[in-house]
């Protein structure tokens, strides 16, 4: 095996070996408390401009197919595990974590003490870092320093469709033997805004009787009302939720039009609609093991997540209020719009990896829409 450095911007180092794809991969080094669900990790285009540590230590053991994939490739630009498994043992299994990592050119390190590096990021917070496999050491950390951080970066835009396109395609999971079934006889019509969306998410609102429409992130209320919906959702994303031009104006424009649900960036992006700010976490919350409480009831969840920031709730003010709270925490984990229909979670009720518990948000977005 070929050597490999993770440099820190701090200036910590963990040495390793390569595998997947060989050269120099850069990124926000951050970690993910899941112990399952690899390939869905690397997909979800919430993870463009990141590298992801995994924290359970075994990972490719059942290998990696196309259903499980929630994009069309891998977003995330490094993968950090202690060990892989070279040869899967799944019937699902089309390929070897290695193989897919090699074929679209992530660049992997194994070997490392994950362990020693999530307890670093924890305490030195999410930073820029540096996987290679040649250069020294000093030389990484040099470059991890140059990098540009998360903040103020419009990350969403970039990745976005660049054109409207319909989707049609139900069934809540992958490996259901009727899980690719078209909708038939849609109630009603979702316009999804691509902030780097979600193929489960998708699915789900199929599921519930939608027929969806997926529009561009730079789309005016003007023009996603146009297409006539009888509900608006906001998708997550990555990057910096003030930093993604035109979202706050596009959604302040749908309150009170629309019924509005949000999930993870597009929980963010509401929440700065109606006057909210939003701050970056030290390090995030990444995993499916987040337990979250719905003030309302006093029941828990628990929740997949992946984000980097979190909404300020000193400025909600009089139009939203806080619905749902992050057990470990306490930050902001869902919002309810006082004067419009619209609501949103800060977690993914979709899974794709990670407990069913939420799913049931997605009939509230239908029952909102009935009442409509």
């Amino acid at each position: 095996m070929k050597r490999a450095i993770l440099a820190l911007a701090d200036g910590a180092v963990f040495e390793g070996a390569s595998f997947g794809a060989e050269g120099e991969a850069t990124g926000e080094a951050v970690f993910n408390t899941s112990m399952t669900g690899y390939q869905e990790i690397l997909t979800d285009p919430s993870y463009v401009g990141q590298m992801v540590c995994m924290t359970y230590p075994e990972q490719g053991n059942y290998g990696v197919n196309r259903a499980d994939e929630e994009s069309a490739r891998p977003h995330a630009t490094g993968f950090i595990v202690r060990h892989f498994a070279g040869e899967p043992s799944s019937f699902r299994a089309e390929r070897s974590l290695d193989a897919y990592l090699k074929a679209h050119g992530i660049v992997g390190i194994h070997g490392v003490d994950t362990r020693r590096l999530t307890r670093h990021l924890r305490t030195a917070g999410a930073q820029m870092a540096v996987i290679s496999t040649s250069g020294s050491a000093a030389a990484l950390v040099d470059r991890a320093r140059s990098l540009p951080g998360m903040e103020g970066q419009d990350l969403a835009s970039r990745i976005s469709t660049k054109s409207a396109y319909a989707w049609t395609e139900r069934g809540a999971d992958a490996w259901e033997a009727e899980g690719r079934r078209p909708v038939e006889a849609a109630r009603f019509h979702v316009v999804a805004y691509d902030w780097g969306l979600k193929r489960a998410m998708l699915r789900l609102l199929a599921e519930a009787g939608c027929r969806v429409t997926v529009v561009p992130s730079a789309t005016t209320a003007a023009e996603a009302l146009a297409l006539a919906p009888d509900g608006v959702f906001l998708t997550n994303g990555p990057g910096d939720p003030a930093a993604v031009v035109g979202a706050q104006a596009a959604v302040a424009g749908l309150l009170g039009r629309v019924p509005v649900f949000g999930i993870c960036l597009g929980h963010q992006i509401l929440a700065l609609a109606v006057g909210a700010r939003t701050f970056k976490l030290k390090f995030g919350h990444r995993g499916a093991n987040q337990p979250v409480q719905e003030l309302a009831t006093g029941k828990v969840d628990i929740t997949c997540q992946n984000h980097g920031f979190a909404v300020d709730d000193r400025e909600l003010g009089r139009r939203a209020r806080v619905t749902h709270r992050n057990l470990n925490d306490g930050t902001v984990e869902g919002i309810e719009v006082l004067d419009a229909p619209a609501f949103s979670v800060q977690y993914h009720p979709e899974a794709s990896p990670g407990p069913h518990d939420a799913r049931q948000l997605f009939g509230r977005f239908v029952r909102m829409m009935e009442r409509r």
